[in-house]
């Protein structure tokens, strides 16, 4: 059976692709089988491959999920915490968008304001310079962009249910440079306490699930964020 994997981040930077076409002989074929034939016939890669999860059809899969010749994989490597042209992918509502150019804070803000709703807020995420003694010049940030508008959607829908409130999110890929926001989430509801609450929930639950990578740019070279955290340790299905 022949399958397309998708790579992303320091696991596409080690194989030197982003997808690999895969032959695989053993029928049939579980994310978990795939991460051990993967390991074989990339050592180099094999601790990057298994501290990474398997995506089919863009949801994270347990081990012993089963891939068809059908089936979009993708190997997703821990989340931390398109060159030609404007990137810009949003859902069909809006709220959820992914771009590679500047946030804007108050257009975001203005999507979840609520006649009813006496409190806002706007949690936005910038690149700060030092961290602990190493100086930072710039973040890089990649996404596997389908799954993560699925992934953003699925905290809006979980903040509206459990605190009754707006949400929208957008983040940033490309270069981002120090002071530049690389993520902003908006919320509003009928009171503050929930809004503080809200916020502070969406933006731990995307540093646990939304597949979007960081490269750190620094004095003394770059490295990905993560990149030796195993994704069971910071994805929780």
């Amino acid at each position: 059976m022949h399958i397309t994997i998708r790579l992303f981040a320091g696991l596409a930077e080690t194989i030197g692709s982003s997808s690999l076409s895969f032959q695989a002989t053993e029928i049939p074929l579980t994310a978990g089988k795939l991460k051990e034939l993967l390991s074989a016939s990339y050592p180099n890669a094999a601790p990057q491959i298994g501290a990474s999860l398997i995506a089919i059809d863009q949801e994270y899969a347990p081990d012993d999920s089963i891939i068809t010749a059908s089936s979009e994989v993708a190997l997703i490597p821990p989340v931390s915490g398109g060159e030609n042209g404007t990137i810009y992918e949003t859902t069909s509502d809006g709220l959820y968008s992914i771009t590679d150019q500047p946030l804007n804070a108050e257009k975001l803000l203005d999507t979840v304001l609520d006649i009813n709703h006496g409190a806002s807020l706007l949690f936005i995420g910038t690149t700060r310079e030092m961290t602990g003694e190493q100086r930072t010049t710039a973040l890089h940030y990649e996404a596997y962009i389908p799954m993560a508008l699925s992934k953003l959607e699925e905290i809006g829908k979980e903040v509206k249910n459990r605190w009754n409130a707006n949400c929208a999110i957008s983040h940033r890929i490309g270069l981002v440079g120090l002071k530049e926001a690389s993520v902003i989430i908006a919320i509003s509801t009928p009171h503050r306490d929930t809004c503080y609450e809200a916020s502070r929930f969406a933006i731990e639950r995307l540093k646990q699930t939304v597949p979007v990578w960081k490269k750190d740019i620094n004095e003394s070279g770059q490295h990905w964020v993560n990149s030796d955290q195993k994704a069971s340790d910071t994805i929780h299905k």
